[in-house]
């Protein structure tokens, strides 16, 4: 009898901590460090894969994703030496998506040659922004030519290139978006991510902000109307929103992220890395130390993760639902009624239905292109006690 996680699939998270800089937006788990010894970051990923691997070798691995950080700071050889690893540890699909962050600035097109030499079939830069001035704002250490270049460099290495744009940014008008995304479109990309700026706890742009800089940000309307002009316009070129802040043609969505999002199983390995693992019939969820060194040290002492927490049921249908409901082809209600051991309130969902958030057909549930601007409200309604 298959067990759930196989509706999402298996796959492999990989974390490289290191940046050459840290940008002022960032809460993501990023260190900058003068000296890197990659045989030890080499051997502890190794091991930490071998671990794993041994205890989930019933799986069939889909995807592998190197995120960070910065990944494409990594030499060659230690991707791929780490994807060696993986091949080794798991069975695998015959089209794995082995998918790696770049920065425009660490991109070399020798470097590229050798990703995709040690397997890499999948690239997604994080560009951030077609203006100079804003790239300066967002602390970036590119300039548009550079990111152009490497766009580039990419597009002659790998048939699957993405890259990332931030919006909503200070001072930033619709004009301005409209005209930054459509220029974006032209670059001939099969995948967008097209995130909004926002300010989090524990970055250097919160600091500021509280301080009483940061001017200029769209107030909450402003940054609606840029949310929906991003889906007129993405939809409009042939990448519409296939998720809350992705976009791609048909068939080119990043597998590896649907994993998590129709809830698959995915091992985290490296420093920080959280993961979902389905073990003798229980679902659990993983944590890595956050600090390089401490998870060194970790992996070390025989296991590079903190102790793992068994998700109950009503855990595992609430994640579920948050997941699912940001992609645009939704969740199986059936599925989430098994997961969770009750069904969601049918009062909740025809009011919902009725304001326009939510729609169902044949046992689906999709969140509507007004639902998923207000998510976290449509979450908080289905499910009180989990928001």
């Amino acid at each position: 009898m298959a067990e759930d996680w196989q509706s999402g699939g298996f796959g492999l998270y990989v974390h490289w901590p290191f940046c050459a800089a840290k940008c002022p937006y960032c809460d993501f788990n990023s260190h900058v460090s003068r000296q890197i010894d990659e045989t030890v970051w080499r051997d502890a990923y190794v091991k930490e894969i071998e671990r794993v691997a041994a205890e989930t070798s019933d799986k069939v691995l889909n995807t592998i994703f190197f995120g960070g950080g910065t990944p494409s700071l990594m030499s060659p050889e230690l991707v791929s030496e780490v994807i060696e690893a993986a091949r080794r540890g798991w069975r695998w699909s015959n089209d794995v998506e082995i998918t790696l962050e770049a920065n425009p600035g660490s991109v070399e097109a020798g470097r590229f040659a050798g990703y995709r030499m040690a397997g890499v079939n999948r690239v997604s830069l994080g560009v951030q922004a077609l203006n100079d001035a804003d790239l300066r704002r967002l602390g970036r250490i590119h300039t548009v030519a550079e990111a152009r270049g490497a766009f580039d460099i990419a597009r002659a290495e790998f048939d699957r290139v993405s890259f990332d744009l931030i919006y909503a940014r200070q001072d930033q008008s619709m004009a301005d978006w409209r005209a930054e995304l459509s220029e974006a479109l032209e670059m001939a990309v099969d995948h967008l991510s097209l995130y909004q700026l926002t300010v989090e706890d524990g970055t250097a742009f919160a600091d500021r902000f509280r301080a009483g800089g940061l001017r200029g940000l769209p107030e909450d309307d402003l940054a609606a109307d840029l949310y929906a002009v991003t889906q007129e316009v993405c939809a409009t070129h042939g990448l519409p929103a296939y998720e809350v802040s992705n976009h791609a043609r048909p068939g080119s969505e990043s597998r590896h992220n649907l994993v998590y999002w129709r809830y698959g199983d995915y091992a985290g390995i490296g420093p920080g890395a959280h993961g979902r693992l389905t073990l003798n019939g229980q679902k659990f969820a993983t944590e890595a130390p956050r600090a390089p060194g401490l998870w060194l040290d970790a992996v070390k002492a025989g296991r590079g993760e903190l102790a793992r927490e068994p998700l109950s049921p009503q855990d595992q249908g609430a994640e579920y639902l948050m997941m699912c409901l940001r992609l645009s082809e939704g969740l199986d209600m059936a599925r989430f009624s098994r997961l969770f051991g009750a069904d969601l309130p049918e009062e909740k969902l025809v009011s919902l239905e009725n304001l326009g958030f939510l729609r169902r057909d044949r046992g689906i549930l999709q969140a509507t292109a007004e639902g998923r601007i207000l998510l976290n409200s449509v979450l908080a309604e289905l499910l009180p006690d989990q928001a």
